[in-house]
């Protein structure tokens, strides 16, 4: 069942289409005013019917001579499609059709028999791409075209799932006690380290894109604030161009004092389940709109199952040796690759942890335990990813909190602890053990749809090659 909405009429409307479809018997023989995209036209001389859509639903309009008049019939059976259109008029339900004797009777439908058709705007011909048409479109079409490509059912309904994702995450968090902060996207150095940063002037002065908002809320901890969150951007720099990397990102992103990886972990698959869920609870609609588009296109439909808690964990040690007992060439610090990681899946297909990385794969903050190490003698690091299959959602993992051991590990990675010292600074005076992750949006849209490329579930990617519209 869908959430429910309060729509307040404004200057162009008195109703929604979802408020007349759901609110039908009510509103028979009520006077009511519309908008939406005139998606088809069809019938000549006396009549006219329009399918009307708007963002929340679509309905059948009647025109009929003597409601309307000749001219505003003559316009509405010319416009052209995806054409915007006002139209008051009176609520009536639909004639049923015919069943056959002892069948159930269909659900009753409602139409708007039109008094006044006033065209908004008129859509040019032809349009780039078709909104109703089932002819597959190419993904780059789209997203040059993406102003159109939300008209269509299954796309705005991908966006709308989105929408929901963030909700429901966010009121998670909030429920476990998590503050939303903002952070600065520009800013001075790396906070990752490595080169993969988008350099700037920021007036007179040298700055980047920020890559994670990951020193700054640690900092926002170590201020007291104790459990914090931030959905925003990210940039990266990285010259991939595959199926699910994009160089801007949206991500959730949390930090919590007191806290270490495994209680992080935690927090994580306690905020996926609730999403699954609430998805699972409010927004079958939306899903049901996504199949629909997929059984026309030969794919399996989607469904939301909720994960079981809590999520296996395969620590790294275990994920090496069970990739070389599946006959790869695979040594201890090597990183574990998209192969591999189809080997792990097929034991863990779901959403799985991979926990316990060598010290020396992870960034300078990430926390280690003395004496924490592998078989091979190797620091083990309190580094964890999350992974749905092959793919990885997540990064995150316990922080360094004492100043002396971070500035050691900064050098280590080659850096200068100089440079951080804005960062570092903030951990001479008294600093809570703490941890955190950052989770990407996308992906996790990525298997809640079934989307098979990143591109598909952001509004206006940005990779290597497209920086419009």
């Amino acid at each position: 069942m869908a959430q429910e909405t309060t729509w307040h009429p404004t200057k162009f409307r008195t109703h929604t289409i979802s408020q007349i479809i759901n609110q039908g018997d009510d509103l028979v023989k009520s006077e009511v005013t519309i908008c939406g995209f005139m998606e088809a036209n069809r019938g000549k001389g006396k009549i006219c019917f329009i399918d009307l859509r708007d963002g929340t639903g679509k309905i059948q309009v009647f025109l009929k001579q003597g409601s309307v008049t000749d001219d505003e019939l003559n316009q509405a059976q010319s416009l052209s499609r995806e054409s915007t259109i006002q139209i008051s008029g009176e609520v009536a339900e639909k004639r049923p059709p015919k069943v056959p004797e002892g069948q159930p009777k269909p659900p009753k439908e409602y139409e708007v028999v039109a008094t006044k058709f006033t065209i908004l705007t008129r859509a040019e011909t032809p349009l780039p791409l078709g909104v109703t048409d089932e002819v597959s479109i190419g993904l780059d079409t789209r997203l040059d075209n993406r102003f159109l490509d939300l008209r269509r059912g299954h796309v705005n309904a991908m966006f709308t799932l989105r929408s929901r994702v963030l909700q429901y995450g966010r009121e998670h968090l909030i429920s476990e006690g998590f503050k939303e902060i903002n952070s600065p996207k520009i800013i001075a150095s790396a906070s990752e380290g490595g080169t993969n940063l988008f350099p700037m002037m920021y007036f007179d002065t040298p700055a980047f894109l920020s890559q994670s908002p990951q020193l700054y809320k640690q900092l926002t901890v170590l201020g007291g604030m104790e459990r914090v969150f931030e959905i925003g951007p990210a940039f990266r720099a990285e010259n991939h161009d595959t199926y699910r990397h994009l160089n801007e990102f949206i991500s959730f992103d949390i930090e919590g004092a007191w806290m270490n990886d495994d209680d992080v972990m935690c927090v994580q698959e306690r905020m996926i389940h609730h999403i699954w869920k609430m998805v699972s609870k409010n927004d079958q609609d939306q899903i049901s709109i996504i199949n629909e588009f997929r059984k026309s296109q030969g794919d399996d439909p989607i469904t939301v199952d909720v994960p079981s808690l809590p999520f296996p964990r395969i620590e790294y040690c275990d994920a090496i040796k069970m990739i070389q007992e599946a006959g790869e060439d695979i040594s201890w610090g090597d990183d574990i690759d998209s192969s591999h990681c189809d080997i792990i899946a097929e034991k863990y297909p779901g959403f799985h942890f991979l926990p316990r990385w060598p010290m020396e794969m992870k960034p300078f903050y990430i926390h280690h335990v003395e004496g924490e190490v592998s078989s091979t003698g190797e620091q083990l690091s309190r580094g964890f990813d999350l992974n749905f299959g092959r793919d990885e959602m997540t990064s995150g993992g316990q922080r360094e909190h004492n100043v002396e051991v971070l500035e050691e590990n900064l050098r280590k990675k080659g850096l200068n602890p100089e440079d951080f010292s804005f960062y570092t600074d903030g951990f001479r005076y008294g600093a809570p053990p703490h941890a955190g992750w950052g989770l990407g949006v996308a992906r996790l849209l990525m298997v809640l749809t079934g989307s098979k490329n990143v591109r598909e579930t952001v509004l206006f990617p940005r990779d290597r090659s497209r920086v419009t519209p």
